[in-house]
């Protein structure tokens, strides 16, 4: 395990989160979206990559196997509050407030929506936000796609303020390309972040970094 890179409010870690875990201090929230088991990480999906215009496409191996349950249980045990999109690949507790992404994807072979898990009492939540190939909802300020399943940064913004206890200092142990530091620089909450695939860390590490730079040009 390196030591992390502290970018502000920040604190990114390139490794195995089951090496990490165990190391940090209890978090108010992971939001995170971990790999899925569907190979969505391999060369022979660069189709997906055409049409969004993902820049970084390789015969990779990280989404061959979904997260293990060692590492979703260590993640849940130093949090409050958990987000895990793609909950119903996973064997976690019955849920009433599933958070619900509609990617308004129209007649396509993608899925209509994605489910995300959570642990809060509530009501189940919708939100729509088109993300279908070079169609984005906002498409005056389109995002660039530089992971295979990158969220937008609007569906993690509202997947951290529908946690119920205002999370401060929020988790994402499958950071990926940044997604959730993003919002959260965004959202002014703390970040701590681990990726173990070195290209996706670095990439991360620019977003935040451009975050934090825009939110501070804002105020």
């Amino acid at each position: 395990m390196s030591n992390p890179i502290i970018i502000g409010n920040a604190t990114l870690y390139l490794g195995d989160c089951l090496e990490i875990l165990p190391t940090l201090e209890k978090v108010d929230a992971v939001i995170t979206d971990p790999p899925y088991g569907i190979g969505e990480a391999a060369g022979k999906n660069a189709s997906r990559g055409k049409l969004a215009k993902v820049t970084v496409f390789d015969n990779d191996d990280w989404d061959n196997a979904p997260a293990s349950t060692e590492q979703l249980a260590a993640a849940i045990s130093i949090s409050i509050e958990q987000v895990i999109f793609g909950g119903n690949y996973f064997d976690l507790p019955p849920s009433s407030c599933w958070l619900i992404w509609d990617k308004v994807n129209g007649k396509s072979d993608f899925a209509d929506c994605e489910l995300a898990w959570t642990n809060i009492n509530g009501a189940a939540r919708l939100k729509r936000y088109q993300w279908a190939g070079m169609l984005q909802e906002n498409m005056k300020n389109k995002e660039i796609r530089v992971h295979p399943t990158q969220k937008p940064v609007p569906v993690m913004e509202w997947a951290i303020t529908n946690c119920k206890k205002d999370p401060q200092t929020i988790l994402d142990p499958f950071m990926g390309s940044g997604t959730t530091g993003v919002a959260c620089m965004n959202l002014g909450r703390k970040f701590i972040g681990i990726e173990i695939e070195p290209k996706y860390f670095d990439i991360a590490c620019e977003r935040i970094e451009q975050a934090q730079k825009q939110v501070r040009l804002f105020e």
